[in-house]
């Protein structure tokens, strides 16, 4: 879809908005539709297996996070850039994000390389699942630069306001993922699977398509780049300012995580896995958030680098409010279908009533999310990325870890005060992105007027 920055009415705003939204959106449901069928395929292996690949994984996704600010970075850059008409530095860009993400790929590939058992052990991995999960991580993980570059050129063509090309090549991805992870588990017409290292392989073998395929649509595209062209000082230390905040907010998250889980647990085994399951329903309400972020990014970005201050302040403003109406309605689906959804993982009795506790918490908390998610995008893609990260900084290790111990653990909330205090974080980031939003977006506006009369 080409972007064109011109008075548009309110109609097609919207129109743009949801073009470039939904393809994002069903993209990162078949990314977390293929996470479940992976993760079902490997729990018939056993127990031990889905440890091992779930290790394995949570190390991985410290890499991820990693190129997936990379790709914030890039994707704020590049849309500001051609909303400026400034072409040739777009491509620029594109060009030296490709060589900065292939290089972090290469260092990470080495870690895992060198330091993979004492990763694993690090992240609590046992004697009995170590070697599994060295396996896996080792044939996911060295060849990163696969990892890198996918992230990387999907953010390319989505900041170039192509939304749907990344869609398409993650269905076809997908589809063979699926296929490949049955044939090298599990084996066929009597040959025999390779397990754990058969799902790793297929994980390494789309990668590899995927990021083929992305980089023969980027050579088809408007924003087309050689890997082998001029090196750019100047874009290079741009891509790495921008992405830092970013790759900071990712790894604060992360830690966060690790230490609010960890107070999950002392609460009980079984607050902890009926949180579990919650978050892994809750997963599927962040779809529409996500691609809304990603369609916000894009057209404010655009409209900043065209010194369009008004039109970026009424995109983002938009968006966030087609997020919200998005949102709320995904929360009075958790509230009344959670006793359902609750079932698909367990028929505990106790474990369905801690699950709809928790989404039935979660679901007045979704306007919150919506406004959170969008507005991250909105700010990174007019170059702010520090705001998120002070606002997750804030949100996940003061609010989020206190009000678990304090609600949860301290008033013996249990799973109430878990979600409680996850409500509470969102709202209170919520309300700090919209703050700043507002004040960037008039100071914006100010210093263009200020540019117009000299």
């Amino acid at each position: 879809m080409e972007v064109e920055l011109h008075d548009k009415t309110t109609k097609q705003k919207f129109s743009t908005i949801i073009a470039l939204a939904v393809p994002a959106m069903i993209e990162n449901i078949l990314q977390t539709v293929v996470g479940f069928v992976d993760t079902l395929f490997v729990s018939k292996l056993g127990l031990n297996e889905v440890t091992a690949v779930g290790v394995a994984n949570a190390v991985l996704a410290v890499y991820i996070a990693i190129f997936m600010a990379l790709g914030v970075g890039t994707s704020s850059l590049i849309a500001r850039s051609i909303g400026a008409g400034n072409m040739d530095r777009a491509k620029s860009i594109a060009r030296q994000s490709s060589i900065i993400s292939a290089i972090f790929g290469l260092v990470f590939g080495a870690i895992t390389l060198f330091f993979s058992e004492p990763l694993l052990r690090l992240m609590g991995a046992k004697s009995n699942v170590l070697a599994d999960g060295v396996t896996y991580f080792q044939i996911v993980a060295i060849p990163s630069i696969f990892i890198s570059l996918m992230f990387i050129f999907g953010s390319i063509l989505r900041a170039s306001g192509d939304t749907k090309t990344p869609m398409k090549v993650s269905w076809w991805i997908n589809f063979i993922h699926i296929g490949l992870d049955y044939v090298l588990i599990f084996g066929i017409f009597g040959l025999k699977g390779f397990g754990v290292a058969g799902a790793a392989w297929a994980t390494f073998i789309v990668r590899i398509i995927g990021t083929l395929a992305l980089y023969l649509y980027i050579k088809r595209s408007k924003i087309s780049f050689s890997l082998f062209g001029s090196y750019s000082k100047e874009d290079s230390f741009s891509i790495l300012k921008v992405s830092a905040p970013a790759a900071i907010e990712r790894l604060i998250m992360r830690l966060g995580q690790v230490l609010y889980f960890g107070l999950i647990v002392k609460i009980g085994a079984d607050t902890y896995a009926a949180h579990s399951i919650a978050g892994n329903i809750e997963t599927f309400s962040y779809m529409p958030g996500y691609g809304l972020a990603i369609a916000a990014t894009t057209l404010v970005g655009q409209s900043v680098g065209a010194k369009r201050s008004k039109e970026a302040y009424q995109y983002g403003t938009m968006t966030t409010w087609i997020a919200v109406g998005f949102m709320s309605f995904v929360g009075v689906l958790l509230y009344f279908l959670s006793p359902w959804f609750a079932t698909w993982f367990t028929t505990d009795k106790n474990a369905i009533d801690m699950v709809v506790t928790a989404l039935r918490i979660d679901a007045f908390a979704q306007p919150a999310l919506a406004i959170g998610l969008v507005l991250a995008g909105a700010l990174q893609g007019a170059g702010d990325t520090k705001s998120p990260m002070y606002s997750t900084a804030i949100g996940m290790w003061v609010i989020r870890v206190l009000g678990v111990y304090i609600l949860g653990i301290h008033f013996d909330m249990g799973i109430a005060g878990v979600w409680i205090s996850i409500a509470i974080d969102l709202y209170v980031r919520a309300a700090f992105l919209l703050i700043r939003f507002r004040t960037n977006s008039k100071t914006s506006h100010k210093r263009v007027l200020v540019q117009e009369k000299f």
